[in-house]
């Protein structure tokens, strides 16, 4: 038999940081090197699973008294709701909560800022398919 390796991901939540600290990468850049990967097939992760999950949640501003609300949660996940990892779903909840989900499939994946990059990238793309529709029928 072969060794079954498994998947290593970051484990934290902005949600459990004490007040004032980011230690899951809120506000700040995620600091890699203040965390270390768990094995998601140990008793150390707090849900087992198979990839990576990155969860950020945002409020529109003025949601709060002090301005704008961000909590995110980095952990081993076992199934995403489209099936399928190395992309990131998005939306909004009916209190005007954003919300995205980014799975992955690669040691520390999850650890990265890659997930605000899709989401602009998907963003852009949206809104010049939009403008070519919109002039492609002003023209015709």
């Amino acid at each position: 038999m072969f060794p079954v390796e498994s998947i290593r991901c970051y484990q934290c939540s902005s949600g459990q940081d004490s007040k004032g600290e980011d230690n899951c990468g809120a506000y700040e850049k995620f600091d890699q090197s203040k965390h270390i990967a768990v094995d998601c097939s140990s008793d150390e992760s707090s849900t087992p699973g198979s990839f990576c999950m990155k969860v950020t949640q945002q409020s529109p501003k003025g949601f709060i008294w002090d301005g704008r609300w961000r909590q995110v949660i980095r952990r081993c996940a076992s199934v995403s709701e489209t099936g399928v990892t190395g992309v990131c779903n998005w939306g909004v909840y009916e209190n005007g909560v954003y919300w995205e989900e980014c799975y992955c499939s690669e040691d520390s994946c999850n650890g990265s800022y890659r997930s605000q990059s899709v989401s602009n990238s998907l963003l852009i793309s949206s809104v010049f398919a939009m403008l070519t529709t919109y002039l492609w029928h002003t023209v015709a």
